[in-house]
């Protein structure tokens, strides 16, 4: 773009894949944040384990100047609600048409599995077409078991998944979904 006097400067493109899930979890830590608040649940977002391999001082202190993943993480929130664990993975896929499984990795899948195998409850909160949808673990499971895709398709997201609907405070009400899946009775 050119400016007066023949400045010039250029835009740079807003969207890095990068950072394209830090909108949905900031969405995320202030619905979690309401939730403490309230005293509703106790969830959290877990950290990335890693270890430091090299430090530098600086005048505003420690700078990791590199450092590596310990292990795999598992899914990126967990905690407790009504009495059960909870966890759950959030992700966010530019793709209109469909939800790649690449976003998914198979230690996760697999640690899906096994929260499910001890009653917890666990989930996938997907952002796709600007939408929000609560897609259950065992949707998920069923999906990758029952399918040789690479993806799942946006139809099967807006089938099974549950839309969680933007709102004030908190700004995103899964556990309103939440109750309405395993807690129906207590309703």
């Amino acid at each position: 773009m050119n400016y007066p006097n023949n400045i010039k400067k250029t835009i740079k493109n807003p969207l890095s894949h990068k950072n394209r899930g830090m909108d949905l979890e900031d969405e995320l830590n202030l619905t979690n944040d309401y939730y403490l608040e309230i005293n509703k649940a106790l969830i959290y977002k877990k950290p990335t384990p890693i270890g430091v391999a090299k430090v530098s001082y600086s005048k505003e202190g420690k700078v990791i100047d590199r450092a590596f993943f310990k292990e795999p993480s598992t899914l990126d929130y967990n905690g407790l609600y009504r009495g059960k664990y909870i966890e759950f993975e959030a992700k966010v896929t530019m793709n209109h048409t469909a939800f790649p499984l690449s976003n998914i990795h198979p230690h996760q899948i697999n640690h899906i599995r096994k929260v499910m195998e001890h009653q917890g409850i666990v989930f996938l909160v997907i952002k796709i077409n600007a939408l929000v949808y609560l897609l259950t673990g065992k949707d998920f499971i069923n999906y990758i078991e029952t399918n040789n895709r690479k993806s799942i398709k946006y139809a099967y997201i807006k089938e099974k998944g549950y839309l969680i609907n933007y709102g004030f405070r908190p700004i995103l009400d899964y556990l309103k979904i939440v109750d309405n899946l395993y807690f129906k009775e207590e309703l």
